[in-house]
């Protein structure tokens, strides 16, 4: 089934007596239960459309359809209920509150659950924090985990109103090596249990995790097939793992 669908969709910006054309006719279907990375350098169109997929922008032209519904035409209030029901979102800087704990950051988005939906709020971010390995760490602060154990709590966050999709925005980019394969791991093991997930780097290393990657250069698709070889996260976890104990067993001592 059809999560997205996008269809000769156009962004043009003013910018004084210019006009910036962020994208130029792009169609995108992604399905549900695919794993999918937009890739392009600074200026290609990648934030704008995650932009516009995510219902935080509206085309200039164009037609998008979200889980069936046609989205282009919607006002910001059903904008934004389409964002708290169906749209999940990951960002590079965690976007976690301070001084607030891991649950209650992951409970935020059910505060703006208008239908009442959500009857026991503080047990569906508890089952979120769980899928992604963290109902140890319920009570911690930003300040008391570690920037992979943040992402995870911004990962729980997303999930946590059961969305159609997860837009992740350079999900890795604060993070180091190993940290980003973990993160990616997580990725992977929820895209396994049918999440879709559409993803934004500019690491090829990272798009390499995801099982598809459409290119885009100056707001045109200039790309889209899938990925031939999938990495796999837990595999190179392992691996590291591995030189690490034969770095150890010579002598050498992790930091």
């Amino acid at each position: 089934m059809e999560i997205i669908k996008v269809e000769g969709l156009r962004k043009t910006y003013i910018v004084g007596d210019v006009k910036v054309h962020a994208l130029r006719k792009v169609d995108l279907t992604v399905n549900g239960g695919e794993f999918v990375s937009v890739m392009g350098s600074s200026g290609s169109g990648k934030s704008t459309l995650m932009n516009l997929i995510g219902c935080l922008d509206t085309p200039t032209s164009g037609t998008y359809a979200l889980d069936g519904k046609q989205i282009d035409k919607l006002k910001k209030s059903q904008l934004s209920d389409i964002r708290n029901q169906k749209i999940g979102f990951v960002f590079q800087g965690f976007n976690l509150l301070a001084r607030t704990s891991a649950i209650e950051n992951v409970e935020l988005p059910l505060l703006y659950d208008r239908r009442g939906r959500i009857k026991d709020p503080s047990g569906k971010a508890r089952e979120a924090l769980d899928r992604v390995g963290l109902l140890d760490r319920l009570d911690h602060e930003p300040s008391q985990l570690s920037g992979g154990q943040q992402q995870r709590v911004a990962l729980a966050r997303a999930l946590v109103n059961e969305p159609a999709i997860i837009l992740a925005d350079e999900p890795t980019g604060n993070l180091d090596s190993r940290t980003s394969i973990e993160v990616m791991k997580v990725l992977q093991e929820l895209n396994e249990q049918g999440i879709t997930i559409l993803l934004v780097t500019h690491e090829e290393d990272i798009a390499a995790y995801s099982k598809r990657i459409v290119r885009l250069r100056d707001g045109i698709k200039i790309e889209d097939k899938p990925v031939s070889h999938v990495r796999s996260a837990e595999k190179d976890l392992m691996e590291m793992k591995d030189i690490n104990n034969g770095l150890n067993g010579q002598g050498y001592v992790e930091e």
